[in-house]
């Protein structure tokens, strides 16, 4: 079989469409919920018996209400679909959703006996919240620029489907010993953090020009934070599936099922190391390669042709000097919200979901509304969401970006702040999350309001700020920059403060910067760590950079000698 080439691979759609089968699957499923949840809501099934039927349909019970995942399979929608989105936040919960780190949407407020019309209506538009909870394989992520970034090797989406469809329903791993996620990172610049990973994939080519991917295995957050180690350096791709499987099954043999907290593949793969854990896959793999798993050149085909191109028109790009001498503040949107297409004349634009003020990731049902307005008049009606909880709109015309970036402003898209530091990920918190110790949300806000100065903002420069309410990470705090995680101290809420952290290549965990801090002082905290940057830096360093150079002690001896 001869191996794929990146050419071929360039015949895509812009998403993948259910067929009938598809359809029905997902259709059935809304069925059997649905009697479930009757026959729960009428004491016919016990709390211990709902529990792994409702995470399996992706329903929590949350603080004060159920909250309930859709999947976003790699972060693609439609019009559409967002249009079916902004109507359940109407309809059934209080008039908005929340893009949550997985790409995923979320509604924190729907009444339980309404869960089996919301599946119902997601299912009309080919959207569900199956695999979205619960000890199986989680949504697959990838790239927010996936099939058309500049320094794009391949694009990830046909694989992330082809893994997607693998992974759906698969009998032997849905109920693993804990939640399991992969990403696929198609780029020389990783925008998926694979490395942070359970399983992370990202494509290769060997000196014959063959494709295989590098494999990344037990990477993850949470409670014990953990950088994945890299297991095969080319895998060839025909094998991806069945490698896949492999370490799946060794996960599942051998996998912590006595202590939730030690259940994750990252501490199997650290008790066995990454050298014997790979010899087991390895030792599988001798009874799955060339079976049925083994991917073909047809079945990749057929999945990568939902993946083609849009009608792109054929342009030149064009000079916006003369236009951001007359708009400062569209020159400043377009330095951070803007990004170099593959295409010329096109650009990719992501609109924050992080004003001052607004929960980060949160948009009402009146925004969506809106989103999908602007993706059919700017972007082949195309949309996406990032695990940076943004949106993008990935195939804008430059000719239409300042008019694109009018209407953005009027619906309160427009602010000038990616990858700077008000363009805070922020889990829900204390505010909704019956497991946080702390509240994340107003400590985000606090903060965007201390930085809200735009121009010392871009001072500044690219700064990752990440916040998480517990150990379990959601708010990615280990690999910001600066990352906060609230604690509870004798049932008080505190913030520990790490530095350090990233997710991109080469990625590292940060470094617990002290004592914790009481919630007033978060703002001067994160001020005066600031400081001591822009004191440090020399010329062109992000805050990571200086950071690595200079090291933890100076931002310590900073931040404590005002505090004691």
């Amino acid at each position: 079989m001869r191996a794929i080439s990146c050419k071929q691979l360039e015949n895509r759609t812009p998403m993948y469409v259910y067929d009938e089968y598809d359809q029905r699957i997902i259709e059935d499923r809304v069925k059997q919920f649905r009697d479930q949840t009757r026959r729960y809501l009428a004491g016919e099934l016990s709390e211990e018996e709902f529990r792994p039927l409702r995470l399996q349909n992706g329903l929590y019970i949350q603080r004060f209400a159920p909250m309930l995942r859709v999947a976003v399979p790699y972060g693609q929608l439609t019009s559409r679909q967002t249009r079916m989105l902004a109507k359940i936040a109407r309809d059934y919960d209080k008039g908005y959703a929340h893009i949550s780190t997985r790409q995923n949407v979320q509604y924190n407020w729907p009444a339980l006996e309404d869960i089996p019309d919301i599946l119902a209506e997601l299912a009309t538009v080919q959207m569900h919240a199956i695999q979205t909870s619960g000890n199986c394989l989680r949504n697959v992520t990838t790239d927010q620029f996936a099939g058309v970034a500049a320094d794009e090797v391949i694009d990830p989406r046909p694989w992330c489907e082809i893994v997607r469809q693998w992974t759906t329903f698969h009998p032997e791993f849905a109920y693993l010993p804990r939640k399991f996620k992969i990403a696929i990172n198609g780029s020389s610049s990783d925008r998926a953090a694979i490395e942070v990973h359970d399983i992370g994939l990202e494509p290769v080519y060997n000196a014959a020009g063959e494709l295989g991917f590098r494999v990344l295995v037990g990477g993850g957050l949470g409670r014990t934070p953990v950088v994945g180690a890299f297991i095969n350096e080319f895998l060839p791709w025909q094998d991806l599936l069945s490698y896949l499987d492999a370490i799946l099954r060794v996960y599942n043999r051998y996998g912590r099922r006595d202590n939730k907290y030690k259940a994750r593949i990252k501490i199997l793969v650290k008790a066995l190391t990454p050298e014997v854990f790979a010899e087991k896959v390895a030792a599988e793999m001798v009874h799955l390669r060339g079976g049925s798993t083994t991917l073909t050149e047809a079945e990749v085909q057929r999945v990568a042709k939902h993946f083609v191109d849009p009608d792109y028109k054929a342009l030149d790009n064009l000079d916006f000097s003369e236009l951001e001498q007359q708009h400062p503040g569209f020159a400043r949107w377009r330095t951070r919200n803007v990004l170099a297409h593959k295409k010329p004349g096109y650009v990719a634009v992501t609109l924050s979901l992080k004003p001052t003020g607004v929960a980060p990731g949160d948009l009402t049902d009146k925004q969506l509304d809106a989103v999908a307005d602007l993706a059919e008049r700017y972007s082949f009606g195309q949309l996406r969401t990032s695990h940076e909880q943004n949106i993008i709109l990935a195939d804008v015309e430059q000719s239409q970006l300042h008019a694109l970036w009018l209407e953005l402003r009027e619906n309160g898209f427009a602010t000038p702040n990616i990858g700077l530091l008000t363009d805070i990920i922020c889990c829900p918190g204390g505010d909704f999350c019956s497991l946080a110790n702390a509240k994340s949300i107003p400590i985000a806000e606090s903060i965007q309001r201390r930085f809200d100065d735009l121009d010392y903002l871009f001072d500044i420069g690219e700064l990752d700020l990440n916040i998480s309410g517990c150990m379990n990470a959601c708010g990615h705090h280990h690999v910001g920059h600066i990352g906060i995680l609230g604690v509870d101290k004798k049932g008080e809420e505190f913030y520990q403060v790490s530095l350090g952290g990233s997710a991109s290549r080469d990625a590292s965990l940060g470094k617990i910067l002290g004592p914790s801090f009481a919630q007033d002082d978060m703002p001067d905290v994160i001020e005066k760590l600031i400081d001591v940057y822009v004191e440090k830096r020399t010329e062109d360093e992000r805050f990571i950079d200086t950071y690595q150079r200079i090291g933890i002690d100076p931002f310590k001896e900073r931040v404590y000698a005002a505090n004691h």
